[in-house]
């Protein structure tokens, strides 16, 4: 049997008890390196767990999947995911060639960002297409993901943005050389997300474009989502290109229209001195919702009971 286990978002006490279980019974476990991280480390985990943990990283698991598969058809193997195992399209490559290869399998689904991030205040429900910012080169600028955010702020809906994280990379010159060398490893924030996002709205406004967004977009930069040091920021685009979010990994979501009870959510994070932010977040708010603002749980709770 091939498991797939998600081991949540903080640290080793994230994971399921079922998931627990499964890694315990199996004869090989597989921990995914490269899509994702968590808190601690492979030694932290393997104490946690009392299992030792095989490194998957990209090339084994997008290149020579068959070795896991092979493992998998004379007895059980675990999958190691962090967040949830189809947060990212690699894993569902992994369940077709077990399917094709006659390997049963099981999924032991667990918290990801594309869930845990509505502690940020927005609603789940009015989240749009999720995008990924990559971290651009001198020769490679892409803007895909910006046109994907404006498609959901035209329909009102919040973009989450996930980040681009460089572990265990060659270069092209390395690649070129056959030389297995590698880079140190890179983890986008938030101010670095937004800083490509103005890049792209000063390129477009040279260009005589509408830009789709301002210096004044609402932003929330998340950072190390579901650990006990977890930040949230509120701010505008502008400002968050200068938030120092603290240790990885950031997201960053582009705000959409705004309920009211969002809007009340997002003020709790942030900055004292971030009057522009909360003015911006009003803006974003329609005249019949403007009056309601400052309508918190407990009065919504008697506007009902009446």
């Amino acid at each position: 049997m091939l498991y797939l286990v998600g081991l949540g978002l903080g640290d080793a006490a994230d994971i399921t008890v079922k998931g627990l279980q499964v890694v315990r019974k199996c004869s090989r476990v597989y921990l995914e390196a490269y899509t994702s991280m968590l808190t601690v480390g492979k030694e932290a985990l393997e104490e946690f767990y009392g299992k030792e943990l095989i490194v998957a990283e990209r090339d084994l698991v997008e290149q020579e999947a068959d070795q896991i598969l092979t493992d998998a058809k004379e007895t059980d193997v675990a999958f190691l995911v962090v967040g949830d195992p189809f947060g990212a399209t690699t894993h569902s490559d992994l369940v077709l060639r077990a399917v094709r290869a006659g390997i049963p399998y099981q999924v032991v689904h667990n918290a990801s960002v594309l869930n845990a991030v509505g502690c940020c205040g927005l609603q789940l429900y009015n989240f749009g297409e999720t995008v990924s910012v990559v971290f651009w080169t001198d020769a490679w600028r892409p803007e895909s993901f910006y046109d994907k955010i404006l498609q959901n702020r035209a329909a009102g809906l919040h973009t989450l943005c996930l980040l681009d994280l460089k572990v265990k990379e060659q270069s092209v010159e390395n690649l070129m050389r056959g030389k297995k060398m590698y880079e140190p490893p890179r983890f986008m924030t938030a101010a670095q997300a937004a800083s490509q996002l103005l890049e792209i709205v000063r390129r477009r406004r040279q260009r005589g474009d509408q830009p789709g967004l301002t210096e004044d977009t609402l932003c929330v930069g998340v950072a190390r989502l579901g650990a006990a040091d977890q930040v949230m920021r509120t701010a505008t685009l502008a400002r968050m290109t200068s938030c120092d979010l603290g240790a990885p990994l950031h997201s960053l979501v582009v705000a959409g229209k705004l309920h009211p009870l969002e809007a009340d959510m997002l003020r709790l994070h942030a900055q004292d001195d971030d009057d522009d932010d909360v003015l911006t977040l009003i803006r974003h708010l329609d005249g019949s919702e403007r009056a309601h603002v400052g309508l918190t749980l407990p009065n919504l709770q008697a506007c009902t009971r009446h």
